[in-house]
């Protein structure tokens, strides 16, 4: 049978031929001792440089079922360190597991995933939500298995969908309950288990003052009595089973070990993997999710690397957990899981959002189609200059200008037509900017002001006008040279046009040059040193491959010893077939696998299907989502599920609408306890169901207030911001708005 194609069309839902498999015999690695290997003591000791040989071993397959062959694995990491190469999409090569029906690997379209929000007991309904989430285009649906009552609806569950022609595999959730997972796993496709908590039972974080060798090997050998059961049953019966690693809520061992990082992400899952290995048990994927895109991308990264050492060629399940919903959790989804795909990372995926899950099959599909369509796509090799393919982060040292109001955690910018501008009063330039308009006629920025416009056209007279006022603010203003330019203002010239020209006139307002990533040093270099630039802007004119073009400019530019500070301009015309869900996680995307990397001090977004208060809105989202610059109050919320012990949709609501005006506080908000207390780590306050109708709140890891009745628990989170000193009144409307008589046109 043919190989299926890597990707397929975000057109709609995958319709699978049926698949027959017989058994054949597929190349493995030397299996990994047990956890007390020198693999799982070097590992230990925090090291995780480990290789190891291979040699081919039979396969159990299922009966009935063709197992496709793989490809011989590597023991040495290729050129792109992480991923198959740094200059173009390419897939990292994967064997093939089954999930079902459905194929997870690299020779096979990326899988879609969900997880219901249904209590798995409500037979019906669970089974009526997973049929839904299958129509909109789902491949997997998880529901989760907090007990024996809900393993025991698994049966039920799988046995009503069969029933209705519904083959869309179901995976089991486990976390705490070993006993559990072997009786669901009876019935489930595929079972999650959590390294964090499948053996370590639930959260805490100080029990533990020192950590022996002894003491390491006693919760290895621990971890591998409550996982071989499972392990042994799954290969029994040819399932699957994910590891999924989550940076919120690693093993206090793990913790100590490694602090919170995706260092100890890393280590968590090898020796789940090792486990599995050592009893030839080979279906498995792992995934590495984190709330913070930066930590998820990271860890999937590091993960790959040392995967590429041991010879391992499982395949990789990609999400960024606890999104929140809406545009945000779009945006935070697409910026981790997007710059991995880009990477030629991922063979299944999961946009987590606290929303319906038929919601999430949208935005996955989408992803789906910009990995499709970024494949193959990049440009020839170079060298980085830097160690940021070996996991080395930092941001570039810039030399920010005094005479442009640029932000250093990363700037907004706007395009505007000089028609447009002319034709705008004071409120409606407000309005278009996010500038504020107070009640004496004054113009003040924002939190989400525009940094700076830039200006398509020549300057006409009553424009410039106009600009004076902006520049006065200060708001930018980028245009080209003419006589009606305002002094303050910066021109903009190609980097053609400044090479070839003579050395430019210091002014006020200065220059800015327009890259498209595909000059050489040398004309860069001359471009810089004729025009000594404010900033440049780096626009790309391929559509797709941008990452690549980006991370080589940034390379030249560091080899001309520039620390000019740079915008990413990336424009996004119209499509057929495309609308704005779709611009907007083609967009976070592309931005976010660069300022995942610290490349790119801020942002020009340029979208003909996005209205400008759109991309006003989704530009500084995309800058916070890639902790850059923090705009407004961030949300880590879980996407629900049958765990959840309130109406996660709604609370989240009252909170975001109580506390939605704090720039710079991060608030958790979690369903239960199975992620809480890990995910406070990364968040400032957290608000965590912990019974029916009771919630504790915590302050980062610490739990400060128990079992507080649901109807006063957002009351209480207020107080205690407040009690923390980390509250602000929200601003008063009538200094926000001009007083009616106080507009003029300018």
């Amino acid at each position: 049978m043919a190989l299926a194609p890597a990707f397929v069309s975000a057109g709609g839902p995958i319709q699978r031929p049926a698949v027959e498999r017989p058994s054949v015999a597929v190349s493995t690695p030397e299996l990994a001792s047990s956890p007390g290997s020198q693999a799982s003591k070097a590992l230990a000791a925090g090291s995780l440089a480990l290789v190891l040989g291979s040699r081919a071993k039979p396969r159990q397959s299922r009966k009935g079922l063709r197992v496709v062959p793989t490809r011989t694995v590597r023991n040495a990491a290729p050129p792109g360190v992480y991923c198959e190469s740094a200059e173009k999409c390419i897939r990292r090569k994967t064997r093939t597991v089954y999930v079902g029906e459905v194929p997870v690997g690299s020779e096979h379209p990326i899988a879609t995933q969900t997880m219901t929000t249904t209590l798995t007991s409500d037979v019906d309904g669970t089974v009526e939500q997973i049929m839904k989430c299958a129509e909109m285009g789902i491949d997997i649906v998880r529901v989760t298995v907090q007990g024996m009552t809900e393993a025991k609806a698994c049966e039920h569950i799988k046995k009503k969908l069969l029933e209705k022609g519904c083959k869309t595999p179901i995976v089991a959730d486990i976390h705490f309950t070993p006993k559990v997972a072997l009786v669901c796993a009876d019935f489930v496709d595929k079972v999650r288990v959590n390294p964090g908590n499948f053996a370590d039972g639930r959260k805490s974080f100080d029990t533990i003052s020192e950590l022996t060798e002894e003491d390491v090997k006693e919760a290895q050998e621990a971890i591998e009595e409550a996982l071989t059961p499972l392990v042994l049953k799954l290969k029994e019966q040819g399932k699957a089973m994910r590891i999924g690693v989550n940076h919120g809520s690693l093993a206090e061992r793990i913790l100590f070990q490694y602090g919170d990082s995706p260092e100890g992400m890393v280590a968590s899952a090898i020796e789940f993997g090792e486990i599995c290995r050592k009893h030839d048990y080979h279906d498995f994927i792992f995934s590495m999710k984190s709330s913070n895109p930066q930590v998820m991308v990271n860890a999937y990264r590091q993960l790959a690397r040392e995967m590429y050492k041991l010879g391992w060629d499982y395949p990789l399940h990609l999400g960024v957990t606890e999104a929140g919903g809406g545009a945000d959790g779009r945006i935070k989804s697409a910026v981790g899981i997007g710059a991995l795909l880009l990477d030629g990372l991922g063979d299944t995926i999961r946009v987590s959002l606290t929303e319906d899950p038929e919601f999430e099959a949208k935005p996955c599909i989408a992803l789906r189609g910009a990995a499709e369509e970024a494949l193959s796509k990049g440009v020839e090799p170079f060298d980085e200059h830097t160690k940021r393919r070996e996991g080395v982060f930092y941001r570039r040292e810039c030399s920010w200008p005094i005479d442009v109001p640029l932000n250093h955690d990363g700037s907004v910018f706007a395009r505007m037509s000089v028609k447009e501008l002319a034709d705008l009063d004071i409120q409606k330039l407000c309005d278009r900017l996010g500038l504020r308009l107070r009640a004496d006629g004054d113009v003040q920025m924002e939190w989400k002001s525009v940094d700076a416009v830039v200006l398509d056209g020549m300057v006409t007279p009553n424009v410039g006008v106009k600009l004076k006022t902006l520049l006065d603010v200060p708001t930018g203003v980028i245009c080209k040279a003419g006589p009606n330019v305002p002094e303050g203002a910066t021109v903009m010239v190609t980097a053609a046009e400044a090479a070839k020209g003579d050395k430019m006139d210091e002014r006020l307002g200065g220059y800015a040059i327009v890259f498209d990533g595909e000059e050489s040093e040398e004309m860069m270099l001359d471009a810089i040193n004729k025009t000594s630039p404010r900033f440049a802007l780096l626009k790309p004119n391929a559509r797709h491959g941008r990452t690549f073009v980006s991370r080589r400019f940034f390379a030249k530019l560091s080899q001309c010893k520039s620390s000019v500070p740079v915008m990413l301009w990336f424009e996004y015309p119209k499509e057929d077939g495309k609308d704005q869900d779709d611009v907007v996680v083609d967009a976070s995307a592309d931005f976010g696998s660069l300022f995942v990397d610290g490349m790119g001090e801020g942002l020009l977004w340029d979208a003909e299907e996005l209205s400008a208060d759109m991309l006003r809105e989704s530009s500084f989202n995309l800058l916070q989502a890639s902790r850059m610059r923090i705009s407004k109050t961030e949300f880590i919320s879980c996407p629900s599920c049958g765990r959840t012990l309130f109406n996660l949709q709604e609370t989240t609501a009252k909170i975001q609408e109580r506390t939605g005006h704090l720039p710079g506080v991060r608030i958790a908000v979690m369903g239960c306890i199975v992620n809480g207390p890990g995910e406070m780590a990364d968040a400032d306050f957290g608000y965590v169901g912990s019974g029916v109708g009771k919630v504790d709140l915590y302050v980062k890891y610490d739990c400060v207030k128990r079992g507080i009745p649901s109807e006063n628990a957002v009351e209480a989170l207020v107080d205690l911001i407040k009690e923390n000193d980390r509250w602000t009144e929200p601003a008063d409307a009538e200094d926000v708005e001009a007083e009616v008589g106080a507009v003029a046109v300018l």
